[in-house]
């Protein structure tokens, strides 16, 4: 990404404590506040999740969600919350998400200093790079 992201202001909802940084370019805040003002869901709040799979080991995946749990971290940036589920707050921490339209779509995409390898799509990861002996 190209620096323009905006450092979140972090919060841990249940013991105060600060969640590792996570930033968000503006262009995913201004896509992100579109799609919540064309769907009329202002409410609404963008959580991103690590799951198990894709090409590499672990996909990332993105779903507005009505509810905040308890032990999620809620990010706010430019007037939209992210959430965070505490599972995938490790895989996350110091990652940066971006939003990109192109030739080969519209997705938003995550550039993450954990992430030893990523599939060519960027939608998955690995934490750990295999090296021969």
């Amino acid at each position: 990404m190209d620096g323009s992201s905006e450092a979140f202001k972090e919060k841990r909802r249940s013991e105060g404590e600060p969640a590792p940084a996570v930033s968000l370019t503006q262009e995913a805040v201004g896509k992100i506040r579109n799609l919540l003002e064309e769907d009329g869901r202002t409410d609404l709040k963008l959580r991103v999740y690590v799951t198990g799979g894709g090409c590499a080991g672990f996909q990332y995946n993105f779903a507005f969600d009505e509810k905040m749990e308890e032990d999620d971290f809620a990010i706010e940036s430019g007037g939209v919350t992210l959430l965070v589920d505490p599972r995938s707050l490790p895989f996350l921490a110091g990652a940066q998400i971006g939003y990109e339209e192109d030739l080969g779509g519209a997705r938003f995409v995550v550039v993450n200093p954990n992430a030893a390898s990523t599939c060519s799509c960027g939608s998955s990861f690995s934490t750990c790079s295999k090296t021969e002996e």
